[in-house]
């Protein structure tokens, strides 16, 4: 019986995904929790058969699945396919898109709405939203007549960023799997793991695969998001709110006063 030889890529990888993270062996053994000549063995391939908690530590920091790790090639991928694995789109993941998503349920085994405090806000960009312990300590959100499809989940937003939705407003976004499948211009609850933060933006997926956000206050600026910084999108569905919403009217008197406030400077300048 002839049998076919799979190569193995996983010193290669993990090598070229170090470097691509500008990390030298020292720094990267640190953060795995190994000794850096065990690093420098793996990268080297002389270590043969790694213990399984090596590639899972090694996929999770890096946010590839192991298959990924040991089947494919990387290096021949290119930055945009490397980064669209980081984000979750990997061949070797059931369904090619599918995210793996913690989540709780009530008595009824219906999925609960979980909460995200303000103050949860960090622990949940930098690991927490995969962690099912975490997840399930999370205070609930009661929404009522909530469509029984998909998966919800509460944040509270900051800031005046996103008026007229004012400060302190709780946005209910339903979880997006598949981004390709973003129109233009969402509004979404964008979860980042290079800031560690969660924002409430207007978003668009440029061509390149990356997030460009932009905030309905137009005092602020339009920034691109790089895809391997996002962990997952909520895209809007619902908010609760205390206060009224005010609209644009007091908007259009802030821009309005610093039209008139450029004007002045400009007329003293010229004198």
């Amino acid at each position: 019986m002839n049998h076919t030889t799979q190569n193995i890529f996983f010193n290669t990888n993990l090598k070229y995904l170090r470097e691509r993270k500008k990390l030298n062996q020292e720094k990267l053994a640190q953060i795995l929790a190994i000794t850096r000549s065990k690093l420098a063995a793996l990268e080297a391939g002389t270590t043969k058969a790694p213990p399984p908690e090596d590639y899972v530590n090694i996929s999770a920091f890096f946010h590839i699945s192991i298959d990924t790790l040991l089947k494919i090639d990387l290096r021949k991928l290119g930055e945009f396919k490397v980064r669209e694995l980081e984000a979750g789109n990997d061949i070797y993941i059931k369904g090619g898109n599918l995210r793996v998503l913690a989540v709780s349920v009530d008595r009824a085994d219906h999925e609960n709405v979980e909460y995200v405090p303000i103050k949860a806000r960090a622990g949940y960009a930098s690991g927490g939203y995969s962690d099912q312990e975490y997840i399930a300590e999370l205070p609930k959100y009661n929404i009522p007549n909530l469509p029984r499809t998909g998966t919800y989940r509460t944040f509270p937003i900051t800031g005046d960023s996103m008026l007229p939705f004012p400060d302190g407003t709780d946005i209910t976004g339903r979880f997006v799997q598949d981004w390709h499948t973003l129109k233009p211009d969402t509004l979404a609850v964008v979860v980042l793991s290079g800031t560690q933060d969660i924002v409430f933006k207007s978003i668009t997926l440029s061509e390149e695969g990356n997030l460009e956000c932009r905030s309905l206050n137009e005092l602020y600026e339009p920034y691109t998001v790089p895809a391997g910084e996002v962990r997952e999108i909520w895209e809007y569905y619902a908010y609760t709110t205390r206060e009224i919403p005010k609209g644009n009217a007091d908007m259009d008197r802030v821009l309005s006063a610093l039209e008139e406030i450029k004007s002045i400077v400009r007329t003293k300048t010229k004198r």
